[in-house]
């Protein structure tokens, strides 16, 4: 009978350990682009859309939800490694109430960025209207838990929060007024400071579990690799370089917070270098293309121009490391999701 109760107890103790494990994380508050976007772009009227097919082919169901993927993106997969829902909804989705928000609220927004200007590009929701949208949050959950209890829950929660690609691909480098305002050096201090306040904000209204996310080599992304054409489609070496100088300063900047701000756990999650061994050694990683996305051509195709009628949509995105012209596929959310769990994020497991 003893040799029996063993492994019980094993189990028992295995569970309570979990459990404390996963009660450290009560929810995932996301705030960003479409790097993270589950779907609040499809409330709002922008061209920044995905809610249509060929996106979410390979989503539960084979629903197009508003996420730039084939499948589900960075949030969901950390929402549910941490125990929580395997997906995390939209904020603006009326399909969603507080008591689905309760444990994970997407307020991030496809094609905005921490410079209001960008976000005026697609005409999507900027960062500081995220940020209203959040104190309505956490007055809704105030009102459906208590005050102690919601307090307890936006205090506990991982804040991930991803932006600054769009600030420099689809403004600094796309339109004329801030090159003419700044160099690059000095539009990624500028950027650094937005980030800084942002961070101060959310702080200043309970957060304290939170992860900055670093850019991707954007000089590698499918639509800037087909306009390099001096270079035979190679990778933009000067937007990599560009991305590198601002993780750096993002590192910086977030061990400066963690120094001034009580109480505050801000970390880093760099998936630079793995995206970027990804993308020049695909088929070492399970891949077969990493030049172009699955969706239509995949070289410069996004949002409406991922046409579900084309002939050139990929059948199967597992074999290719980008879904479309700019974001990547389900399979290396995966692999950079596993990444962050267990470097960055390891923490908050």
């Amino acid at each position: 009978m003893a040799n029996l109760l063993i492994p019980w107890l094993f189990l028992v103790q295995t569970l309570t350990i979990v459990a404390k494990t996963r009660a450290k994380v009560p929810a995932v508050i996301v705030f960003g682009d479409s790097s993270v976007d589950s779907g609040n772009n499809n409330f709002i009227p922008t061209i920044a859309r995905s809610n249509f097919p060929p996106y979410g082919q390979d989503f539960p169901g084979g629903q197009a939800t508003g996420r730039f993927c084939n499948g589900r993106i960075p949030p969901d997969l950390i929402s549910e490694a941490l125990g929580l829902k395997p997906t995390i909804p939209a904020y603006l989705d009326p399909m969603y109430s507080i008591s689905d928000f309760a444990v994970g609220v997407c307020f991030a927004s496809a094609g905005t960025g921490y410079d209001n200007a960008t976000s005026e590009v697609a005409d999507v929701i900027p960062l500081w209207k995220e940020v209203e949208y959040y104190k309505e949050y956490q007055q809704k959950l105030k009102a459906y838990l208590g005050d102690r209890k919601a307090k307890k829950i936006l205090s506990e929660a991982l804040y991930l929060i991803s932006l600054g690609t769009n600030d420099f691909m689809e403004n600094y480098y796309t339109l004329p007024n801030r090159r003419l305002q700044f160099t690059v050096n000095q539009y990624q201090d500028f950027i650094i400071g937005l980030a800084a306040d942002f961070v101060k904000t959310i702080y200043s209204l309970g957060a304290r579990k939170m992860s900055l996310t670093g850019v991707p080599p954007m000089g590698c992304l499918p639509l800037e690799r087909t306009t390099n054409i001096m270079e035979d489609h190679a990778c933009m070496e000067e937007y990599n370089n560009v991305g590198l100088e601002f993780n750096g300063k993002l590192k910086g900047l977030v061990a400066k917070l963690n120094s001034e701000l009580p109480g505050l756990d801000v970390v880093f999650a760099d998936a630079y270098n793995l995206l970027l061994q990804v993308i020049k050694r695909p088929s070492v990683y399970g891949f077969e293309e990493s030049r172009t996305g699955c969706c239509g051509t995949g070289r410069f195709e996004m949002s409406f121009l991922c046409d579900p009628h084309s002939p050139f949509t990929c059948q199967d995105a597992d074999k290719y490391v980008f879904w479309d012209a700019f974001h990547p596929s389900e399979k290396t959310n995966r692999m950079i999701t596993d990444h962050l769990l267990k470097t960055s994020l390891a923490k908050f497991l």
